[in-house]
């Protein structure tokens, strides 16, 4: 077994913690067997002094065959490597 990983921006109105959730739904859509998440950067947004729109810089981990990744893994990895979701 490999790990392969994608890095994500997560985004959320709510927190950091969805802002993540958020970042991991998305690459779950096209990814399978997610095993972990690293968050390396968290920022936010700042309006008349609060706090409205939380990111999250996350690298997703995905388990995948010795040899084995799908076409789909693939465009994926190389589609949102780096990118905001």
């Amino acid at each position: 077994m490999h790990v392969k990983v994608v890095e994500l921006v997560g985004e959320s109105h709510s927190g950091w913690k969805d802002a993540v959730q958020q970042a991991v739904n998305e690459a779950s859509r096209e990814v399978p067997n997610i095993t972990g998440v690293e968050i390396y950067n968290l920022t936010a947004d700042v309006v008349n002094g609060q706090l409205t729109d939380y990111k999250a810089n996350v690298k997703i981990a995905y388990a995948t065959q010795r040899g084995q990744i799908n076409q789909q893994q693939q465009q994926y990895h190389h589609q949102y490597q780096g990118d905001i979701l």
